[in-house]
């Protein structure tokens, strides 16, 4: 009898069983393999779970569903998080929408799939070239200054068409304070995203802006992210419905009906870096917001989470190339470094990463003691590091080495250091049923085939000097 696979199935055991396949298809050698492996030409791997790609996100569609029967939500997915194009065409199928935020990640939601209406354009330095794109496109589009705006106003003066299909706001930083990460605090007094609320006049113009433009019906802010909590997070959102219901109470006075109807509150959900459970959750969230913000949901609301939808859906996968004695560690030196962990490598603080370990055949290790670690990157600087002094069974050549909650920013955001390729990046999925709960099987898609050496050689210029625009 067949037994299928409940869709609960943990994280955990599912990324144990890939890593036994892609260490088995690595011992085999079989290049017709219908599994991955790690090779000198691929000694790491991203992997994505999705399965966990498809059920994260209806948890999020799911946390707002109530509210959804009554008023429009858009969840559009941050593609900054994870600018994968067959990723990004899984959530569109899904019926998300995508965020993007520089004019490479507009032109990508495009051609992932994405309808123009459900694509939300943020960024603190659109030109206008950008723009006229945009609102050619009909895409979404927050205002990120008064001089945006101006740049706007031109651009529908002079093609008045573009305004029938585009949906304009404002992005307002609500000034309520940092988080645990001042890097990604963009609700402090001098972030540099948005129009300060609390700075002198500011309320005013942006009114005044309002009532000059009825197109404008969109009011945006993101004020969570990681390190900030959720009541942080809802403090900056309550500012800025209460400049929604400000401005609306000003235009039904003038017979105009209220003008803002649709609220985007970002996106920032923390993540957990520290264990398997996928906390604080979507649903966690609505119930803050409920509580400090309860007006929020007399609005559409816009939302546009990225971490917290694929971070716990990937996870690095590498072996360990070298291992010697230190000082008072040993060092395990792996192919994952800085060029997937940037944030790690250069702020651990902030950004530390869980290290689980598994022997050649993809077992996890079972230490009787454990020995602490350096887990290096192969990088030629000693800030190359995944962990420090890191407690773990002792690591030798050809042991692997899995870094988990690593499905967002790491192998999408590459960082070329030493001119380290892109790695390659594999999808899985559970198969449909299968003889029994020890015999779960997986199919796998390519999602990213990284970067050869020839490649990283033709990307540094051409063979010589050419003339310019020669």
């Amino acid at each position: 009898m067949a037994f299928t696979i409940a869709p609960d199935l943990a994280t955990a055991l599912r990324r144990d069983v890939v890593i036994a396949d892609i260490a088995s298809a690595s011992v085999a050698d079989n290049q017709s393999s219908s599994i991955p492996a790690l090779d000198d030409e691929s000694p790491v791997l991203g992997l994505i779970d999705l399965d966990f790609i498809e059920r994260q996100y209806a948890a999020l569609e799911v946390a707002f569903s109530r509210h959804a029967a009554e008023k429009s939500v858009l969840h559009a997915v941050a593609c900054k998080a994870i600018p994968l194009r067959p990723i990004l065409r899984i959530y569109a199928q899904l019926g998300a929408g995508c965020e993007v935020a520089s004019a490479g990640e507009l032109e990508l939601a495009i051609a992932a799939g994405f309808a123009p209406e459900k694509i939300v354009f943020d960024s603190p330095a659109k030109t206008i070239t950008q723009l006229h794109r945009a609102l050619e496109l009909g895409v979404v589009m927050n205002v990120d200054n008064l001089a945006e705006l101006a740049r706007i106003d031109a651009l529908l003066n002079t093609e008045s068409t573009l305004a029938e299909t585009v949906r304009l706001g404002v992005r307002i930083n609500p000034q309520t304070g940092a988080g645990a990460i001042s890097a990604l605090s963009t609700a402090v007094e001098s972030a540099k995203f948005g129009i300060g609320l609390a700075d002198a006049g500011a309320r005013e113009a942006i009114i005044d802006a309002f009532l000059a433009r009825p197109w404008l019906t969109q009011l945006h802010v993101h004020s969570g992210s990681q390190g900030v909590s959720l009541s942080l997070a809802a403090d900056g959102i309550r500012e800025v419905v209460e400049l929604a219901l400000q401005i609306n109470e000003i235009t039904e006075r003038a017979g105009r009906g209220k003008q803002i109807t649709r609220i985007d509150i970002g996106g920032g959900l923390p993540v957990n870096f520290a264990g398997e459970d996928s906390v604080p959750s979507f649903a966690d969230y609505r119930a803050v917001l409920e509580d400090q913000v309860p007006e929020l949901f007399d609005f559409e609301i816009v939302t546009e989470f990225g971490r917290s939808l694929a971070a716990k859906a990937g996870t690095v996968l590498t072996r360990v190339e070298y291992a010697k004695p230190m000082g008072p560690r040993r060092i395990a030196v792996t192919h994952a470094g800085v060029q997937v962990a940037t944030r790690t490598a250069y702020a651990p603080e902030d950004w530390p990463l869980r290290i689980l370990a598994y022997d050649a055949e993809g077992k996890p290790r079972v230490p009787s003691a454990l020995i602490a670690h350096d887990v290096a990157g192969p990088a030629c600087f000693s800030g190359d590091l995944l962990a420090t002094d890191r407690m773990l069974p002792e690591l030798n050549p050809g042991d692997l080495i899995a870094v988990p909650d690593t499905g967002a920013y790491h192998f999408s955001s590459p960082y070329s250091y030493n001119l380290l390729p892109r790695i390659p990046v594999v999808g899985y999925r559970s198969g449909e049923s299968v003889a029994s709960e020890d015999d779960i099987t997986f199919e796998y898609f390519m999602v990213h085939r990284g970067e050869t050496v020839q490649g990283v050689v033709a990307n540094a210029g051409p063979a010589r000097l050419e003339s310019y625009r020669g």
